[in-house]
């Protein structure tokens, strides 16, 4: 992962994704969502469980928006992109796509709190907070309205 490009993940799209008529449930976008910003941290050498055995530290989505444009099916090659936007003191607002063929399938704007055990706020761990700082460059080229702007992935 790099500065001149967004953290991508592949993956493929199996029978258990979708729902009877070979579509892929609605809900399953926010899963490949969270394996991208998983696959991001972890590739930067903060996996979830070191952080939280390390800090007491642990993620949660507290604000999601998805916008929903095309279909993805059983058996498509996908990938989750992921960009940092902006990194405050205890959340991270976070831009992913789910792409396919390079066109973006599903936008979302995604912001993820730190907490600790007591569900309380705790800030960015320094050590991430340090590892990402070098991708809020994407931030000045974000659309005001983010979710409804980019029509296609970088890849």
């Amino acid at each position: 992962m790099n500065g001149a490009a967004p953290h991508v993940m592949k993956l493929r799209v199996y029978y258990e994704d979708t729902d009877a008529a070979g579509i892929v449930y609605y809900a399953n976008y926010l899963k490949f969502a969270e394996r991208g910003r998983t696959e991001m941290m972890r590739e930067l050498g903060f996996a979830h469980s070191n952080i939280a055995a390390a800090t007491g530290t642990v993620f949660t989505v507290r604000r999601l928006t998805a916008d929903y444009r095309q279909p993805a099916r059983l058996d498509d090659a996908l990938e989750v992109e992921t960009r940092v936007i902006e990194i405050a003191g205890a959340t991270l607002l976070l831009d992913q796509r789910i792409c396919r063929d390079g066109v973006v399938l599903v936008a979302l704007d995604v912001l993820v709190a730190c907490v600790g055990a007591d569900g309380r706020p705790r800030r960015v761990p320094a050590g991430l907070r340090a590892a990402l700082e070098p991708f809020l460059a994407y931030a000045t080229n974000r659309p005001k309205d983010a979710i409804k702007g980019r029509q296609q992935c970088n890849r």
